[in-house]
C-alpha cells in the first residue's frame, strides 16, 4: 500500500468518497455545488487542509483530510483528521492504519505539531475501536456547532 498527497487528478475520487462517506455515516446527500468546489479549494490551497490517499494496486482505496487548529495552550498546531473514507472492498485491510501511521510520521517530524484529533459519531463504535487500537482516546470534550451551509444546517 502506498500513501501519498492527493493531486488535482484525484478530484473525482475525493468528491465521490466524500459523498459516499456522508451517505453511509449520516444518511446525507451532499450538494455537488458545494462539495466539488470545497474539495477543489483544499487541493488548490494547502493552508485550508491536505488530502492524503492510500493506493493499492495503483488505484485509490482510501482517503483522509487534515485541517489545522492553533493551540495557544500548547503553542503548537493540532491536526484534525476529517473526511476519512475507505472503499467498502478495502475495509479491514489496514488502509486507515496506513493513512494514520503516515500522518503520525509527518506530525512527529514537524516540531510545530503538538497532537492529532478527530471527531467520530458517538454511535460509530466500530470506528472508535479502530481509532482506539491506534492509540487514540476519547477526550473530555463534546463538539457543539452551528452550521450555516450544507444539508445539516439549522440556522
Amino acid at each position: 500500500m502506498r500513501i501519498r498527497d492527493a493531486t488535482q487528478a484525484d478530484f473525482e475520487f475525493i468528491v465521490r468518497a466524500n459523498q459516499a462517506l456522508a451517505g453511509e455515516t449520516e444518511d446525507l446527500a451532499l450538494d455537488p455545488a458545494l462539495v466539488g468546489p470545497g474539495v477543489r479549494a483544499v487541493l488548490e490551497d494547502a493552508s485550508l487542509g491536505r488530502y492524503y490517499l492510500a493506493e493499492a494496486g495503483g488505484r485509490p482505496v482510501g482517503q483522509l483530510m487534515t485541517t489545522f487548529e492553533w493551540s495557544d495552550w500548547r503553542n503548537g498546531l493540532l491536526l484534525w483528521i476529517q473526511s476519512v473514507y475507505v472503499l467498502p472492498e478495502a475495509r479491514g485491510q489496514g488502509v486507515f492504519r496506513a493513512l494514520f501511521q503516515h500522518l503520525v510520521t509527518l506530525a512527529r517530524a514537524d516540531s510545530r505539531i503538538c497532537g492529532i484529533r478527530l471527531y467520530v459519531d458517538r454511535h460509530n463504535e466500530r470506528a472508535q475501536q479502530v481509532y482506539g487500537r491506534l492509540g487514540m482516546h476519547l477526550s473530555n470534550y463534546a463538539v457543539m456547532e452551528v452550521v450555516y451551509r450544507g444539508p445539516e444546517s439549522r440556522a
